[in-house]
């Protein structure tokens, strides 16, 4: 992971998670082991995040399995992943601008190989345990909305969650009457009402005439997916948490956004150790 995109992830999470002393002070002797700074844990979550490992294989003598757990749980508990993936749009916006004129919504199925509620077979996958997240992107792919759900779902019941869960991060910067690109398998009346009740327009692929997916918008979604599929937690999910499972759907749309943000700000702006390149150091 580049320190130009760690770094300003960390300063984020830091400025959520509560001050907390070296020691416990509750501890009725005040000498029990040193707390594990939460940027070593963070650390080894995002290498859990980029190489898919399990916890153990992540671990090293500066930080245990059960502190990953036990901190990961902690974190995603309190809804950090969603306020830091917030804060990465809200910067995007301020410096480069989201383009919401056009929102972009498809889904994307992977393997789940430890089950839980969140998972069921897979249509792909000969019935093999898998998930399912549907990710609304603005025009230029940036992710503003992901919603999870077992992989036998259909996209279409999927729609409105996932307008809710983008609404719910950029919804107050939305236009009057913002465009929904959708493939063939969201062609429906159904959709065409509950897009129609909530003001949307909409440009939906009509089923049975395939259109080459470059002769519409709907390629840069495809493409996050393929981003986000770069995170071997995403492309096989270890964890039975939905919390902890969608902390890492966040974690990853956080990193793609600022990715993103840096790629377009380095045209505009300077700043030190500003790269010169599109390879991230």
């Amino acid at each position: 992971m580049p320190s130009s995109l760690l770094d300003p992830a960390w300063v984020q999470l830091e400025s959520l998670l509560p001050v907390r002393g070296e020691f416990d002070p509750a501890h009725p002797l005040g000498c029990h082991r040193r707390r594990i700074p939460d940027r070593v844990v963070f650390e080894h979550v995002v290498a859990a995040l980029v190489h898919g490992s399990g916890y153990e294989r992540i671990a090293t003598p500066e930080c245990s399995d059960t502190t990953i757990r036990r901190r990961i749980k902690a974190w995603a508990a309190a809804g950090l992943g969603h306020a830091m993936h917030a804060a990465a749009l809200a910067a995007y916006e301020q410096i480069v601008g989201l383009d919401l004129d056009n929102i972009l919504i498809d889904g994307c199925i992977t393997k789940a190989v430890s089950g839980g509620p969140s998972t069921g077979k897979s249509p792909v996958d000969r019935a093999k345990p898998g998930i399912k997240r549907s990710l609304a992107t603005e025009g230029a792919g940036i992710p503003i909305g992901i919603v999870t759900a077992p992989a036998n779902r259909h996209d279409s019941p999927l729609l409105g969650p996932t307008l809710d869960a983008a609404a719910a991060l950029t919804g107050h910067l939305w236009p009057a009457k913002p465009v929904v690109h959708l493939d063939a398998g969201y062609d429906s009346q159904i959709t065409r009402d509950l897009l129609k009740e909530r003001d949307l327009g909409h440009e939906i692929t009509w089923k049975g005439f395939p259109v080459p997916i470059d002769h519409t918008r709907r390629w840069r979604v495809e493409r996050t997916h393929s981003w986000m599929n770069g995170y071997g937690k995403l492309r096989r999910v270890t964890d039975e948490n939905p919390e902890i499972i969608d902390f890492y759907f966040d974690l990853a749309a956080t990193f793609v956004t600022i990715q993103a943000l840096i790629r377009e700000a380095r045209k505009t702006h300077r700043w030190p150790n500003r790269p010169t390149t599109r390879r991230l150091k």
